[in-house]
């Protein structure tokens, strides 16, 4: 019988490309998420019932528990950008992150891989960054084996990060900035997703991993990128954090004050907080390279999707041809 492999949030951005990935090499795919209804399009990536959604809660043990069972490797991809409900981030990047490292080493489950974040600090301002790093703690405590992956930003088809700033291009002349000298190394989510196969695969060493993309790009040259991928022209305007933090506490509030009816994915107190490091990958980390795996540049892919923010979607390409017609 073919392997198997439960992919924790394997519906998501990062997980399902794991499982696509998965499937291919013939293995079984368990997708465990708390929807698996909202997660059936996830059975499409292979052959009759290669692919199946299950139920679980990382922060409940025994769904945990049945999500893993007969697994001869786990991944975990669950993330959270903001907290929400009994989600957060020391639910999910914390306990949830133990518990499946835990179950996992008790269960006897051959290879784990855990997805982090780079520049993890447990001292840090941001609860974001500082649960990753308590998370990568308590799966080494029950793990020492485990391939632990440390990406940057990523980017792909259904990113929250080029294309939440392509719709920004259509708001108006100006577009804000925060942080526009900090330093990212995007990534593309298909190369994160074959790093995540190989540790899963025991191709990749245990360890941990730091994964960027070839190009460190400073927030102001990546909303270049996004106006040129878009062909719109605007002016961009570095936003001071001070007045960036006001506009985020304001958002906080409403958030609380409307009991969660309104979600602030505009700009978080902890988004802010991130915004003032570089997330880059260390000099003397391992990465792509150890893998084997040559990561693709954000110029390569962003106009494969970024097109629809275009003044006029896939016939602004025609349009522009026409003109130059006209003018001749």
């Amino acid at each position: 019988m073919a392997k198997l492999v439960t992919i924790f949030g394997g519906s998501g951005f990062l997980g399902r490309q794991v499982a696509r990935l998965m499937a291919k090499r013939g293995w079984r795919v368990r997708i465990a998420v708390r929807r698996p209804d909202e997660a059936l399009f996830t059975r499409t990536y292979g052959s009759v019932g290669q692919v199946q959604p299950v139920m679980c809660n990382i922060r409940d043990e025994l769904s945990v528990r049945a999500a893993m069972s007969e697994a001869d490797a786990v991944v975990n991809c669950v993330n959270i950008l903001s907290p929400k409900g009994k989600s957060n981030f020391k639910s999910v990047f914390e306990q949830g992150a133990e518990n499946i490292a835990r179950i996992s080493a008790e269960m006897g489950v051959a290879r784990i891989v855990h997805v982090s974040g780079i520049g993890v600090d447990a001292a840090s301002d941001s609860a974001y960054v500082a649960g990753k790093a308590r998370g990568e703690a308590a799966v080494l405590k029950h793990r020492p084996d485990a391939v632990i992956l440390r990406p940057s930003v990523m980017f792909g088809p259904d990113d929250k990060f080029y294309n939440r700033f392509a719709a920004m291009t259509r708001l108006g002349p100006v577009l804000p900035i925060v942080g526009g000298k900090v330093r990212m190394q995007p990534v593309f989510v298909d190369d994160v997703a074959l790093a995540a196969v190989k540790g899963a695969t025991g191709e990749a060493a245990p360890g941990i991993y730091e994964l960027g993309g070839p190009d460190v790009l400073t927030m102001k040259e990546i909303m270049g990128q996004v106006l040129k991928a878009t062909i719109r022209r605007r002016g961009l305007v570095n936003m001071p954090f001070w007045l960036a933090g006001i506009g985020a506490r304001v958002l906080g509030i409403l958030q609380f004050v409307t009991g969660g009816l309104f979600t602030n994915s505009v700009l978080t107190r902890d988004q802010l907080a991130l915004l003032k490091r570089d997330n880059v990958v260390s000099p003397d980390a391992r990465g792509f390279a150890d893998l084997g795996i040559q990561p693709v540049a954000a110029d390569a892919v962003i106009d494969q999707y970024l097109w629809r923010f275009r003044p006029s979607g896939q016939y602004e390409a025609i349009k522009r041809s026409a003109k130059n017609l006209r003018t001749h």
